[in-house]
């Protein structure tokens, strides 16, 4: 019987906020600040699609045939660490994004009275993580590699989101040579490939006892193949997706980001395409914005965007027929197949 539905994931984010907030009876002094961190967590973690989360569990049980209910719960426990980790990330790039929305909510740093306390409140949720790694795998004999695992994509992540700032600098120092494919996939590599799809995979390796070299190395490269793909979508559909859907208003072209779409427009541009974007991109206004857009339009980058995804789906299909080794095929088949063609 499967374990992995949404619905059994959902069921123990509950009890695992009041795990993490409940008051130490020797220390009771902290109450006001574990009331605010139980409306950050509500608020942040549990409404986003949560494929990260429950990647960990279905890559487990592809695994492990018959898991023990312990076992599945720790999964489950670890899938919410994942998406403990995705959340604190959003909530500190929002904030530097100036974006106003985030799965279909106004930002957490927009809202009454917390602005800037987002930072400290994203770090309660990083800390969260390694409180629930510890209470439930602490006497495991996966327990450092699964904690060396996170501190890690941490890291990375970290790297990744400094590239993507240092690409795209406030508004006014706009400097396109810096926007070219080997940079976006750089910045793709690190600041969303390694925690959005090695990490999920990677726990469920170490929770069934995998952590030889060969199969993290082969799982890694069909895995940041994936991350790219994702991103590139996320890229298309920042500027091309319903935000009723989507669950946030696009801001790449206001942002300065060095998107797939506009390195592409970059390569496919005529000189004056290019002087075009180089006079409106990363600027916050509605006429900049549309004057950008309609540079992609002429050059058909939806159309180019369409044909890259349907290369890169054969790519991926034919990595993990040779890659996938010793490891069930069915993870990765999983994965990839709910991001052909997705929408949000």
């Amino acid at each position: 019987m499967p374990h992995s539905t949404l619905k059994d994931f959902d069921a123990i984010f509950p009890e695992l906020v009041q795990m993490l907030t409940s008051q130490d009876s020797e220390h009771p002094e902290p109450i006001e600040s574990m009331n605010c961190f139980r409306k950050v967590l509500e608020y942040n973690v549990p409404f986003g699609k949560k494929n990260r989360g429950v990647s960990v569990v279905t890559s487990y049980e592809h695994i492990v045939k018959n898991p023990t209910e312990e076992d599945i719960t720790i999964a489950r426990v670890l899938g919410w660490c994942v998406e403990l980790f995705q959340a604190y990330f959003l909530i500190t790039d929002d904030i530097m994004d100036k974006s106003e929305t985030r799965r279909g909510l106004p930002c957490w740093y927009k809202q009454e009275d917390v602005g800037m306390n987002a930072i400290n409140d994203a770090l309660l949720v990083e800390q969260a993580i390694y409180r629930l790694l510890k209470k439930y795998i602490r006497d495991k004999p996966y327990y450092r590699d699964v904690m060396e695992l996170f501190l890690q994509s941490g890291f990375q992540t970290c790297i990744g989101q400094c590239l993507d700032t240092i690409t795209a600098p406030p508004e006014g120092k706009v400097d396109f040579s810096n926007f070219t494919m080997a940079r976006h996939s750089a910045i793709v590599k690190w600041k969303t490939a390694f925690y959005s799809f090695y990490l999920p995979v990677a726990a469920a390796l170490y929770m069934a006892g995998i952590s030889d070299v060969q199969s993290h190395t082969n799982a890694k490269t069909i895995l940041l193949k994936m991350g790219h793909y994702f991103q590139v979508q996320d890229d298309y559909l920042d500027c091309y997706g319903d935000p009723a859907v989507i669950g946030k208003i696009g801001t790449d072209i206001q942002d300065n980001k060095c998107s797939w779409l506009i390195v592409n427009a970059l390569e496919l541009a005529s000189t004056e395409q290019k002087q075009t974007i180089k006079d409106n991109y990363g600027r916050w206004d509605d006429a900049c914005v549309d004057s950008v857009k309609k540079v992609y339009k002429d050059l058909d980058i939806q159309g180019v965007y369409k044909r890259f995804e349907e290369s890169i789906y054969k790519e991926l299909i034919e990595l993990i027929s040779s890659l996938s080794g010793s490891l069930p095929e069915e993870i990765f088949l999983d994965y990839v197949n709910r991001l052909y063609k997705r929408d949000k």
